[in-house]
């Protein structure tokens, strides 16, 4: 039985959508799969136990049934309040079980990582090295394209850390306009200083998309008209700060574009709309005049009123966009197919023989 544990560099990756992939395709070449995700941050109550949600949701995709407190034995909550830092319990030794237990007759034994692979669970002595460390397993690292780079250098300090224990990289939400990069001038790099990149995701708007309703929610707004189109997608957003000439140039060379705009720029709000952008989100707590309002609800589109000034707004759409998690059926086949024609899977079977023998 070999194991394999799925961290990232940082959080919000797409280890989940990796791990999924990963193992439908192992158990698709005939072997018994295990699952478990030691350290979790979304608390689920299920029945008089508590899980993760993300591990409850991948252990139903694969087919498997564990009790969730046993598939996920740490929880530490994003909420600090809600986090025990100063908690005396062996973590360690918990996880340590509970994979003892879930390995049992398995070929291979998938363990996905909570956040970053160096630094979350650190203080209850559960990071992703300390746990690979520990339980004996082999490091597939996922690396997601954000702030116009990929991030090599911590790549190459994981791969000192874990030595012959890191399997590779797999890049992941790369834009096409940075995949010729990677490939002619990273992944060679990389594979002189011993690392093997498995694959380049590329980059699938459509993934990050959310519904306009939700977007509302979390940006703790309210959808003020055009509420029957509540459900139109939005895949990105364009700020509307600008004189309306260059505005109207932006806008028309973009598409599927919320626009975040100030509640009093009634000129700006009516182009975008009549441009077609599937949502408006007015900011700083001021209501659009009547017109304005008239006009969502004859185009279909939603009006979203937020308290937060323009930039606030356009900083937590893009944490919200970055961050989302796939829930949707749609969206998981997806992915999953994204990574399935990426991913180098027979390269990563040859060296797991390697690394048995």
């Amino acid at each position: 039985m070999i194991g394999i544990y799925i961290g990232s560099t940082d959080a919000f990756a797409g280890k989940n959508i990796v791990l999924m992939a990963l193992g439908l395709e192992m158990q698709r070449r005939g072997m018994r799969v295990g699952y478990m995700k030691p350290v979790g941050s979304l608390p689920k109550r299920v029945d008089d136990v508590f899980g993760d949600e993300d591990a409850i949701v991948i252990q139903e995709l694969l087919g498997l049934e564990i009790s969730p407190d046993i598939l996920t034995p740490v929880i530490i909550p994003n909420n600090l309040r809600a986090t025990t830092l100063s908690d005396e319990t062996d973590a360690l030794a918990a996880i340590q079980s509970a994979y003892n237990t879930i390995s049992k007759d398995k070929d291979v034994m998938l363990v996905g990582g909570c956040g970053s692979i160096q630094y979350t669970g650190t203080h209850r002595g559960v990071d992703g090295i300390t746990l690979s460390k520990t339980l004996g397993l082999k490091t597939l690292l996922v690396d997601r394209y954000r702030r116009d780079r990929l991030n090599y250098d911590a790549i190459l300090n994981i791969k000192n850390t874990l030595g012959d224990d890191m399997l590779g990289v797999l890049f992941n939400d790369v834009p096409e306009d940075f995949s010729r990069d990677t490939e002619d001038i990273l992944i060679p790099f990389l594979e002189k200083n011993d690392v093997d990149v498995f694959g380049t995701v590329p980059r699938d708007p459509m993934l990050n998309a959310i519904k306009a309703s939700e977007l509302a929610w979390r940006l703790k707004g309210k959808i003020i008209s055009g509420n029957s189109q509540s459900q139109r997608i939005i895949q990105s957003f364009l700020i509307g700060t600008m004189q309306v000439e260059n505005f109207m140039t932006y806008f028309r060379q973009s598409s599927n574009l919320a626009t975040i705009v100030g509640g009093d720029r009634t000129d700006l709000q009516l182009i975008a709309m009549e441009g077609g952008c599937p949502c408006l989100i007015v900011t700083g707590n001021i209501t659009p005049n009547e017109i304005v309002r008239a006009r969502s609800e004859q185009l279909g589109v939603p009006v979203i009123q937020v308290a937060d000034d323009t930039y606030t707004v356009a900083r937590r759409m893009e944490l919200i966009l970055n961050s989302q998690k796939l829930r949707e059926l749609v969206k998981i086949k997806r992915g999953a197919e994204l990574v399935d024609n990426a991913f180098n899977y027979n390269r990563l079977c040859r060296k797991l023989s390697e690394k048995s023998e």
